[in-house]
């Protein structure tokens, strides 16, 4: 948590530097924006394997969207990780395993303002899907010569965040997203227990609108 504690403290300074900018033109006519960033993942909810209680560590990656703008408020985003999380999973008895995440999500926005604001807030809510691979066991951990799986989680996805207008096609990106959904936990193909990490993502972007 102390990765996502400093990132969130940096995207905070954005906004008062921006004040200090003048409104940049309108980009009412640019329908589409794209971002490219990195974030970090820390899982939130609980997990349990074979009746053991599990925590799974955060990491970071990096992301894209794509967006497209209905009206100059609403827009329609695609993001997704282009890279995965690698989670490590613990147990009471130490490193247990790790497996690897790559969320994908859809979801509709709402930018308040006007886009010849340089500051411009926005929320979201949408669905998401998180896949899951690379299982592997520690060799002397509680799952050692057993077969872990992580089934595909889904769920929804919530979404607030800031673009700070750099110019007419530029412009800086903080977010934070929260996934809350769950999945099924897999020991040599039966299912022994449920994933719940709904993690909050944090992350930082530049984008260009067009």
């Amino acid at each position: 948590m102390k990765r996502i504690h400093t990132l969130t403290l940096a995207l905070l300074a954005i906004a008062p530097a921006a004040a200090f900018a003048q409104d940049a033109t309108d980009t009412s006519d640019k329908r589409w924006a794209v971002v490219g960033g990195y974030a970090l993942a820390e899982p939130t909810g609980d997990t349990t394997v074979a009746g053991q209680q599990a925590e799974l560590d955060g990491d970071g990656a990096a992301t894209l969207s794509a967006s497209y703008y209905v009206t100059d408020n609403i827009a329609v985003e695609a993001w997704g990780a282009a890279d995965k999380f690698s989670h490590r999973v613990n147990t009471a008895n130490g490193k247990a395993g790790s497996v690897e995440a790559q969320p994908y999500a859809v979801s509709g926005q709402y930018h308040f303002g006007t886009s010849a604001q340089t500051v411009r807030p926005f929320v979201g809510l949408g669905y998401y899907e998180s896949n899951y691979d690379g299982e592997e066991v520690e060799p002397t951990g509680d799952l050692a010569g057993q077969r872990l799986g992580v089934e595909t989680a889904k769920g929804a996805m919530a979404t607030a965040g800031v673009d700070v207008k750099l110019s007419p096609s530029w412009f800086a990106r903080a977010d934070l997203r929260y996934l809350h959904g769950s999945s099924d936990v897999m020991v040599d193909g039966e299912a022994v227990g449920e994933a719940e990490p709904s993690p909050v993502v944090v992350g930082v972007g530049l984008g260009a609108r067009f």
